[in-house]
């Protein structure tokens, strides 16, 4: 969930009113949020930095303040005190409108040439708009929310705002040769190429983090006017040319990305969170933008639409017995203005433009919920006839888990995804003879793949814990996962149990010994008739030569065990022998 951390003088002044901290926390929890912390500046520096660096830091209190992820709505200030003021019935919910201006509309030219890059481009303007400095600072504030947030740090959507008098429509989002761009990016003083801003940027804590976007591609996007000056270039840094200020009037927004509706939702948000503060409060002026296909569209597009939702739908999955007046007013405080229609029991919601994250009915109903509050809902026993139980896997799981304790082993939980190399070559394998479901686009190189086996996870435990006292005897029963063709995904689980023993010696025998014991709960007999297990020499490329050992239960392979490999051990940063046990216990439900 993302967190929004606003002045509480500030909101309080803004709400009209004070609260105790008790009491805005409870205000948050009936508006379906949570105050996550009270605290300020000097104190965040102070945690983060230590106390030499906090000094001279801001001592004003700080709210922060955890935003359902789909609210953009509420990450400012502005959306906050509007979203209150609304839920406690101060204010009714604005009404926003698009306005065209009396002389000629901006315009934004696409061209061709951003086809493969970026794409799509949305764009509006905030006309005689009023910025003191905390309104500026949300302002700016509210864009890195949404970067961060609907914008997948600016993969798919880069917001760019402007001051509008500084510029000359129309203006042309094309794409160019990074030698072929040059201008004097925001907060610097001399003109550099896009190519020198890349390599500047590299190490830039910020926008560091961005310059993969783009920087592998043969053209970059680029927004000039009508004089060539130019304004951004999307996703990485606006032009210090059109920088917004305090005393800025009049702003020229533009939102360029790869997902169009998503850009769509962005500039909404943007316009309809700050035209507050215009001087025809909730008015935007239109922008049109021209795509290479020679078609217009008019933006921001402030769509207002309307759904139909039986009360009794809401009253049942709810689980309250409200009339469908009173479940419309509880809607209308949600910013969801409603009305009773047609047969007394339909309820019709305008959704604003405000509330992207409304996409069904089942929104609606959780407004409602949270409108007439979770609390206030009366604990009912469920009409069901149905007793739950525990699925047979889980439970031998359990049982497994607390008999592999009393044996002296120490139990491991590790992740699910590792790298190529630590299923593959650490092991002596090949990537493609592992049947490894692979991470198409993963954040690291730790998490590239789902693991194929659960021993790598626990050598990288006993690595990170190498100072504790030997022996050292961990095991881990979870899932695994294979490629499957025959399934739907393409892929399935198996649950495993693994076990490792790391000491002086290998300790075979103690390995050899938990099997037996395990066999013994599972009332699976030695020998290979009546269904028992047996184990028999075999092969294993992460295994000692000699010292390695199939086990075979009920007629078929559930696993191996024997002696790691001294490249294996080396491999996982480790000095001293191992032995390995992995089994699929799933033969045995």
């Amino acid at each position: 969930m993302p967190t929004v951390s606003v002045k509480r003088d500030l909101l309080f002044r803004a709400l009209g009113r004070t609260y105790t901290d008790e009491e805005f926390d409870e205000l948050c929890f009936e508006f379906g949020l949570e105050l996550d912390e009270i605290t300020s500046e000097k104190e965040i520096i102070s945690k983060e930095q230590g106390n030499e660096k906090a000094e001279g830091a801001s001592d004003v209190v700080l709210y922060k303040i955890d935003v359902p992820a789909n609210r953009y709505d509420l990450l400012c200030l502005e959306g906050l005190v509007r979203g209150l003021q609304v839920f406690k019935e101060r204010i009714k919910a604005p009404v926003y409108k698009r306005v065209t201006p009396n002389g000629e509309i901006q315009k934004l030219i696409i061209t061709e040439e951003t086809a493969r890059i970026r794409p799509y481009a949305v764009a509006a303007v905030l006309r005689n708009i009023k910025f003191t400095k905390d309104r500026y600072d949300s302002f700016i504030e509210l864009q890195e929310k949404l970067h961060q947030n609907i914008c997948r740090k600016r993969a798919l959507v880069a917001i760019g705002t402007h001051d509008l008098d500084t510029l000359s429509g129309p203006f042309t989002y094309t794409a160019k040769r990074p030698s072929d761009i040059k201008f004097k990016p925001l907060n610097k003083t001399k003109e550099y190429t896009a190519c020198e801003l890349m390599n500047i940027y590299k190490t830039d804590n910020q926008l560091k983090h961005y310059l993969h976007i783009i920087e592998n591609k043969p053209l970059f996007p680029v927004i000039y006017d009508s004089n060539g000056v130019v304004l951004s270039m999307p996703p990485i840094i606006n032009g210090n040319h059109s920088k917004i200020t305090v005393n800025t009037r009049n702003v020229f927004i533009e939102c360029t990305g790869t997902d169009f509706t998503k850009a769509k939702i962005v500039l909404d948000v943007i316009v309809t969170m700050f035209s507050e503060y215009c001087e025809n409060p909730f008015m935007v002026e239109a922008a049109e933008v021209v795509f290479p296909n020679g078609k217009s569209y008019t933006f921001p597009e402030l769509a207002y639409r309307k759904e139909i939702v039986r009360a009794d739908l809401i009253n049942k999955k709810v689980g309250i017995r409200e009339t469908p007046e009173n479940i419309a007013k509880l809607l209308t405080r949600m910013h969801l203005k409603s009305e009773v229609i047609g047969d007394g029991n339909q309820i019709e919601i305008e959704i604003p433009p405000t509330r992207a994250d409304v996409i069904h009915a089942c929104d609606i109903v959780e407004d409602a919920a949270i409108a007439y509050g979770y609390n206030n809902i009366q604990m009912a026993l469920p009409k069901t006839y149905t007793i739950a139980n525990q699925f047979p896997l889980n439970k031998l799981t359990e049982l497994l888990r607390y008999d592999m304790a009393a044996a002296g082993f120490t139990e491991a939980l590790t992740f699910a995804l590792c790298s190529q190399e630590d299923i593959a070559d650490k092991l002596g394998l090949d990537i493609s003879a592992t049947k490894a479901v692979h991470i198409s686009n993963p954040k690291t190189a730790e998490f590239q793949v789902a693991r194929t086996t659960l021993l790598p996870g626990l050598l990288k435990t006993i690595a990170a814990n190498r100072k504790m006292p030997l022996p050292l005897k961990l095991f881990e029963i979870s899932d695994i996962v294979v490629k499957d063709s025959s399934r739907d995904v393409g892929a399935r689980n198996y649950r495993h149990l693994c076990a490792v023993y790391y000491n002086k010696n290998p300790g075979f025998e103690i390995i050899h010994g938990l099997l037996d014991r395990i066999m013994q709960l599972l009332n699976v007999p030695p020998g290979e008739k009546k269904g028992g297990y047996v184990i028999k020499a075999s092969e294993g490329a992460a295994f000692f030569p000699g010292r390695c050992a199939e086990i075979l239960a009920r007629g078929q392979s559930i696993g191996k065990l024997g002696v790691l490999h001294p490249d294996v051990i080396t491999k996982f940063e480790l000095t001293m022998p191992c032995s390995s046990l992995e089994i699929n216990i799933e033969p045995f439900l």
